[in-house]
């Protein structure tokens, strides 16, 4: 085989990502990658020197679409409450649609080799839930305290019902049903 590809790095991740979206980061193999390409695991490695540094680039792209996705929410309204509930509701859809990506995410991570870029990008959406915060206490609409502490809370909530529907341990209940309940359970204790 030989080198003759448009745009390689771009078309491996855009496959990675759908391996481990739909078997796993488990099923990824760079090698197959590149045979699926039709190009060598040479000329795949000049983009990722190795499976970690491709799970990083997936999980990079993963934090970016949801960002993305948080920010559109976190705009999406006027109202503030119908706001914070699409940011939650946001996030729970993302994990849910992709629960093996969200997981390699996490896990890339907190990778001792994760690049600065990926753990700035793994912090955008908790810095932008500390600025809907800050927004809504200054709207009138979250009552008084701190930010940081509030919008922890409220995403330890929301993680919590995405990694129990993930995990099929909602015992039937539907994951917008449990998330719909879990976002207004936490609206109610920080609405002013």
């Amino acid at each position: 085989m030989t080198y003759h590809h448009g745009n390689l790095r771009a078309d491996l991740l855009e496959r990675a990502w759908s391996v481990v979206d739909t078997e796993g980061a488990e099923a990824l193999s760079l090698r197959q990658l590149a045979r699926d390409a039709g190009v060598s695991h040479g000329a795949s490695a000049r983009h990722f020197r190795d499976k970690q540094a491709l799970l990083d680039a997936v999980a990079l792209q993963g934090f970016e679409r949801l960002n993305r996705a948080l920010t559109d929410a976190a705009t999406s309204a006027s109202a503030f409450a119908e706001r914070f509930r699409a940011v939650g509701d946001a996030y729970v859809a993302f994990a849910v649609a992709h629960p093996a990506v969200l997981g390699v995410m996490y896990a890339a991570k907190h990778h001792p080799d994760a690049s600065a870029e990926l753990v700035a990008a793994s912090h955008v959406g908790m810095h932008g839930l500390v600025e809907l915060f800050v927004a809504g206490q200054a709207s009138g609409d979250l009552r008084a305290g701190d930010p940081a502490q509030q919008a922890l809370v409220a995403f330890a909530a929301v993680h919590g019902v995405a990694t129990l529907a993930t995990d099929d341990l909602l015992n039937g209940v539907p994951w917008r049903d449990a998330a719909a309940a879990t976002i207004s359970f936490v609206w109610s204790g920080l609405a002013a």
